[in-house]
């Protein structure tokens, strides 16, 4: 869509009032059942193989009012501007660069430039490094060794090296280094794709249309078993968009854009705390799959190098299951990480930076400085109904009188991170309706407009290994299931990795998926 229409400035209404009286957490809202740990890990994962926006030199800095500092953490902080460029374009004249190849291509554990990509081989038998406790490696300054070191914490990290064992797996030494090399990228790059496809996805918005959607996706109308019999013979709607015969970018070269950056700023996922589980507990009764709690460790204690170290004496296991068994943050209004307010941030290299900043407000801030419409001229360039009056966003008293003393009566000045936290949800949707438009829409660009899950999903360039590799993985469990064989089965009930592990399986449903009625909202 259009940079924003609406010139209100960057500081109207002020940032830091916007964040505390409308995003600070007041007490943590949960996904409840459907969301874990992982989950949350899983999309600060995907993040950092998709965008990162490159850095002025210049900082700016932001000082809660005078009538409101009380209500802040930081009274001011100082960050880095956001590079613009000039973009030689009558449509839009200005833009800006993403550090991070915007691709499906793993750089989260490859890394982004040539820089990062040596850092990370072996340069043996087209291994990746990793430790004997399959945790990461660190450097001598005790910072992972990955292919995205920034913002990491002991979740992400996790998730970062969970996956360098599944490309070390998928080296079968068929090739030299190289060789071996580039088909275990393509293989756990295509494993990481389908996985936020028709796993990731699929628990994010739980209802049988998005389950039917996300499996048409890949597979098509006439589903798997077609598909691995006779390939994608009948184009996109009936065979699903991998492996159609080429790319398709509807005119627009492959990005991603800034309205699918501001849709995923999903930080309030994040609790206070991580949740320690004894995994050497065992249960008398084989239906309870949860084990006692150990410890609880303020987050805080888990980022970067301190928490580097905690992890190490943590161990992949327990942390594993321990995210597992902990529900993430729902994103919704008031629910902004209190320790992300006062926060020490990374710079592209994992080192700290010298000044905190709250996070909460920079997030307000960002969206209008990268010019990204607000919430009803986002909802109109998507060509949905925009509101009115307050209580078409929500029907909740409390956030309406807030919203009337933030935005006063202007519905135009809203901001869209807190339109999309405070907007009714659809039954079984852990975001908004207006999110899920960008969703949908890019989950089938960034298929579709790349040649190795089109023109090159063949077995001349994946091998025929590789691409049995990628079509018999479904889900984030079947990868668990790879190098920890005993986890699941002793700690998982549920059917997704993804949703708390002691939760309720999905039931069986004897209809069809396609001819099952909608639930009622």
């Amino acid at each position: 869509m259009p940079p924003a229409m609406l010139d209100y400035g960057f500081l109207d209404p002020h940032p830091s009032l916007v964040a505390s009286k409308l995003l600070a957490r007041k007490k943590l809202k949960s996904t409840g059942k459907q969301f874990n740990m992982i989950a949350c890990s899983w999309i600060q994962f995907m993040i950092h193989d998709w965008i990162d926006h490159l850095e002025d030199t210049k900082q700016v800095g932001i000082r809660a009012p005078d009538s409101y500092s009380s209500g802040c953490p930081l009274n001011s902080f100082k960050f880095f501007k956001t590079k613009k460029f000039n973009t030689d374009s009558s449509y839009m004249k200005t833009g800006f660069l993403n550090t991070r190849t915007p691709w499906w291509d793993g750089s989260v554990i490859y890394g982004n430039n040539e820089k990062g990509m040596i850092r990370v081989r072996t340069y043996s038998e087209g291994k990746l490094k990793i430790s004997e406790d399959g945790l990461l490696e660190h450097d001598e300054k005790g910072i992972p060794i990955s292919g995205d070191v920034r913002n990491c914490w002991a979740g992400f990290s996790l998730v970062q090296a969970l996956f360098v064992k599944e490309h070390n797996a998928v080296c079968y030494p068929d090739f030299n280094d190289e060789k071996l090399y580039r088909h275990a990228r393509l293989v756990t790059s295509a494993v990481i794709a389908k996985i936020h496809t028709i796993d990731w996805t699929v628990e994010l918005l739980k209802t049988d249309t998005l389950l039917a959607a996300m499996r048409i996706n890949w597979y098509g109308f006439l589903g798997k078993k077609f598909k691995d019999l006779f390939g994608n013979i009948f184009g996109p709607i009936l065979s699903g968009l991998v492996g159609i015969r080429k790319p398709r970018d509807h005119g627009v070269p492959y990005s991603l854009t800034e309205e699918f950056v501001s849709v995923y700023r999903m930080h309030s996922m994040l609790p206070e705390e991580i949740v320690l589980r004894n995994i050497k507990h065992i249960s008398t009764n084989g239906k309870d799959k949860c084990p006692p709690v150990l410890e609880k460790v303020p987050i805080r204690e888990m980022l970067g190098k301190e928490g580097e170290r905690r992890l190490s004496k943590i161990g992949m296991e327990q942390m594993l299951v321990s995210m597992g068994h902990q529900s993430c943050g729902a994103v919704a209004l008031w629910n902004y990480p209190t320790w992300m307010r006062n926060l020490i941030v990374h710079d592209i290299d994992g080192e700290d930076r010298s000044d905190p900043v709250d996070m909460a407000s920079m997030e307000v801030y960002r969206d209008r400085e990268r010019e990204v419409a607000r919430y009803n001229e986002f909802r109109r360039n998507l060509l949905m109904i925009p509101i009115s009056k307050w209580e078409d966003l929500t029907n909740e008293e409390e956030v309406i009188e807030v919203l009337k003393e933030v935005y006063g009566d202007d519905i135009e000045k809203l901001d869209l991170i807190v339109g999309l936290q405070a907007e009714k949800k659809i039954k079984g949707f852990a975001i908004s309706e207006t999110a899920f438009f960008i969703f949908l829409t890019m989950a089938s660009r960034r298929i579709e407009a790349d040649r190795f899950f089109t023109s090159n999903f063949n077995s001349q360039t994946y091998t025929d290994k590789g691409l049995e590799w990628v079509n018999r993985t479904e889900s984030l469990k079947d990868v668990i299931d790879r190098h920890y064989p005993e986890m699941t089965k002793k700690w998982m009930r549920c059917s997704s990795a993804f949703s708390v592990w002691d939760s309720i399986p999905d039931p069986t449903n004897y209809i069809p998926l396609y001819l099952r009625p909608a639930p009622k909202q």
